[in-house]
C-alpha cells in the first residue's frame, strides 16, 4: 500500500484523492494548502490529515509519494523538495514554465520515480489512432490540424491569485488550456523540428498578462500540423484533433475516433470511464494515476516519465519564446 499525500487542495485535487480513494494500492494520508480551510475540507471528505505546508506535512507524515497540484510555478520547486525527502512526485501539467526549471526537473527524476499528468495518452482513441499511425494501416501521415476553443472570463484569473501572470501560470491558453492537445499531437506524429508561433491577448487585455489565443505551424516528425487554441470563445468546445493519411482521414474528439475513406466514415465511439472532475479535463485520470503506481510496483518505466514529456515541453517553450515577441509583456492592470 502506497502512503500518498497531495500538495494543492484546489479543483484538480479532488479527482486525484477520488482516484486515490477507488485504487487498491493507495491510501491517502495527508493534504496540504497555504488555504487551510480548503485543507480542511479536503482532509475531512478522504479522511486524512491537513497541513498549511508542504514541509510540514514531509516533516510529520512518512509518505511514499505526493501529489503536485499547485499553480505552475510552484511544481519544479515542490517536486524538488519532495525529492529530498526520497518520496516519489507524481505532478500536475505543465512540467515545468522555463528551460532552468526542465534542468531542475531532470535532476529529480534522476533522484525518485516522477510522473507528470498528461492523462488523456490514455484515452481509448488516443490509443488506438496511435497504434493505426504506427501500423500504417492507412498509409503514412500527410498534414494534421488540432482546435482548441474554450471560454476563460475575467473573473476566472482575478479569483484564482496567480493565473493570467506570467511569473506563477506561466502563460495562458497554451500552457494552461491546450498543453494535452500539442501532447497528442507530439505522442502521434513525433517532435517538432521547426515550430512558427504566434500569440495574442484579444478579450482579456486589461485582465491578464498572458496570451489568450496562440496559432501555430509544427513541422512535426510525421507532417506538417497547424495548431489554434483560444480561450475568448463563447463556449468549452470539444477539442478537435484531424489526421490527414494517405487514404484516410482521422479524426478524434472527445470519446469518437472517425475514419473516412473513398468507401465511407467508420465513427467509433469508445466506452468512456467514469469522468472525476470538470468534463473538458477528460476521464484518463484514472488509468494515468493508477498506471504509475502499478509501474513504481512493478519496477518498470512509467508511460509519462519526465523523458516521454521533453517533446512536448520543448516545443511549449519554443512557442513562448516565439509568442512572447507578439505579446505587450508586463501591462496588466
Amino acid at each position: 500500500m502506497y502512503r500518498v499525500g497531495i500538495v494543492g487542495c484546489g479543483g484538480i485535487a479532488q479527482v486525484h484523492a477520488a482516484v486515490l480513494e477507488r485504487y487498491p494500492d493507495t491510501a491517502l494520508i495527508a493534504c496540504a494548502d497555504i488555504k487551510s480551510d480548503r485543507a480542511k475540507d479536503l482532509a475531512g471528505r478522504y479522511h486524512c490529515c491537513a497541513y498549511e505546508t508542504l514541509s510540514g506535512m514531509l516533516k510529520n507524515e512518512a509518505l511514499d509519494a505526493v501529489h503536485i497540484c499547485t499553480p505552475h510555478a510552484l511544481h519544479v520547486p515542490m517536486a524538488k523538495e519532495i525529492a529530498e525527502k526520497g518520496i516519489m512526485v507524481f505532478m500536475e501539467k505543465p512540467p515545468i514554465i522555463s528551460m532552468e526549471q526542465w534542468n531542475e526537473l531532470i535532476d529529480v527524476a534522476n533522484r525518485v520515480r516522477l510522473g507528470v499528468c498528461f492523462q488523456n495518452r490514455y484515452n481509448p482513441n488516443v490509443i488506438e489512432a496511435l497504434r493505426i499511425i504506427r501500423e500504417k494501416v492507412y498509409g503514412s501521415p500527410r498534414g494534421a490540424r488540432a482546435f482548441v476553443c474554450w471560454n476563460r472570463l475575467a473573473p476566472y484569473y482575478q479569483e484564482s491569485g496567480w493565473r493570467g501572470a506570467w511569473e506563477t501560470e506561466g502563460g495562458g491558453a497554451l500552457i494552461n488550456q491546450s498543453i494535452h492537445t500539442l501532447d497528442l499531437l507530439i505522442r502521434l506524429l513525433g517532435p517538432a523540428k521547426k515550430i512558427e508561433a504566434f500569440m495574442a491577448n484579444h478579450h482579456l487585455k486589461d485582465v491578464i498578462a498572458v496570451e489568450d489565443t496562440v496559432e501555430a505551424y509544427l513541422q512535426l516528425q510525421a507532417c506538417p500540423a497547424l495548431f489554434y487554441a483560444t480561450t475568448a470563445y463563447a463556449a468549452d468546445a470539444p477539442v478537435s484533433i484531424e489526421i490527414v493519411m494517405d487514404s484516410a482521414t482521422i479524426r478524434l474528439e472527445e470519446e469518437r475516433l472517425e475514419i473516412r475513406t473513398k468507401d465511407g466514415v467508420d465513427c467509433r465511439t469508445f466506452p468512456a470511464a467514469e469522468t472525476l472532475g470538470k468534463g473538458y479535463w477528460g476521464n484518463g485520470h484514472y488509468a494515468c494515476i493508477a498506471d504509475f503506481y502499478q509501474a513504481a510496483k512493478e519496477k518498470r518505466a512509467y508511460q509519462n516519465d519526465v523523458l516521454s514529456v521533453r517533446d512536448t515541453a520543448m516545443a511549449m517553450l519554443e512557442m513562448y519564446r516565439q509568442g512572447k515577441m507578439h505579446l505587450n509583456i508586463g501591462k496588466k492592470k
